[in-house]
């Protein structure tokens, strides 16, 4: 009976509450490997990361979780405790092969491409370059070279510079496709306009597309990445709604950035208001032994008898 009861708890451990499209889990007749989900190096935080490798490798993708403190799901006749709520959808695998063609370009020399993808605390990285998607896009983040039939390659600053700009130029193009508010007006997640704005600017699209892109690369690379798309610094923040406003998408209360207490009610004091002739001349008269008009109305105390 404990041994049933272990059994069960492995298994509500195993599982999760994922939303993705059919094709993503749908393994074909003469699959040589199903649906996998592996750890990785995330590109910009250099932390695991999960991903999702579809079967035969065809394909790659981001798997993201919505967590929200106190939430579980029924499944079944169980309760399972991770109430995560998983997102997966396509990702370009060029993103995690990156990091190690940009650490080996240090040494400015051809390398073939299984000693430069190598990774003693993700070894499942490997995989990657069995995905063609992967293999075909080398070419434009790497100068190729073939000897003897072996193909070897070197990191290209410049061609990767070249691929992320396509891929930001894109991105502008989905923006405003779908009508996406991109401008300075834009404060939150949880604010959201339902009208497209006409001051957008052709930069504002170009530099929320830019924050997009660099979700997915390190910290130096997209800072070389706003100087080849030429973006003007940003001398002084614009005008940002009170803290106490602003919403964020976390368990977590958003810290107030001033002391917001001076703003109680109980503490405002109200500014003296200015008397007229009438309340002047009455104020400057002998009160001495007259009674105000409320005495006459309120209850007369009994006084004890001795």
């Amino acid at each position: 009976m404990q041994f049933r009861k272990k059994r069960q708890s492995e298994a509500q451990a195993e599982q999760w509450v994922v939303i993705a499209a059919d094709s993503v889990v749908e393994a074909p007749k003469k699959a040589e490997t199903e649906p996998v989900f592996i750890r990785l190096r995330n590109p910009k935080t250099d932390e695991a990361s999960l991903y999702l490798l579809s079967s035969n490798a065809l394909q790659l993708y981001e798997v993201k979780a919505f967590k929200e403190e106190y939430h579980s799901w029924f499944i079944g006749q169980t309760v399972q405790h991770d109430g995560r709520l998983l997102f997966i959808t396509p990702m370009d695998p060029l993103f995690l092969v990156l990091p190690y063609f940009l650490k080996a370009g240090k040494e400015g020399k051809f390398q073939p491409v299984d000693q430069v993808v190598v990774d003693e605390d993700f070894p499942c990285c490997s995989r990657l370059l069995k995905c063609p998607q992967t293999l075909q896009a080398l070419r434009h983040i790497t100068e190729e070279k073939e000897i003897g039939g072996q193909k070897f390659n070197r990191y290209s600053k410049e061609k990767t510079l070249e691929l992320l700009k396509k891929k930001v130029d894109r991105t502008v193009k989905a923006l405003k496709s779908s009508n996406t508010c991109v401008g300075g007006a834009v404060k939150s997640s949880t604010f959201i306009r339902t009208k497209h704005n006409s001051e957008e600017k052709e930069e504002d699209y170009i530099r929320y597309a830019h924050g997009l892109i660099s979700e997915y690369i390190a910290e130096d690379l997209s800072l070389d990445l706003h100087k080849y798309l030429k973006l003007p610094e940003i001398s002084s923040p614009t005008e940002a709604e009170p803290p106490s406003k602003k919403r964020k998408l976390s368990d977590k209360p958003v810290e107030a950035g001033e002391d917001y207490t001076k703003f109680n009610s109980g503490d405002l004091k109200k500014p003296a208001k200015k008397m007229t002739a009438a309340q002047k001349a009455l104020a400057k008269v002998d009160k001495t032994g007259m009674k105000s008009l409320s005495a006459f109305f309120s209850p007369k105390v009994k006084t004890e008898k001795k």
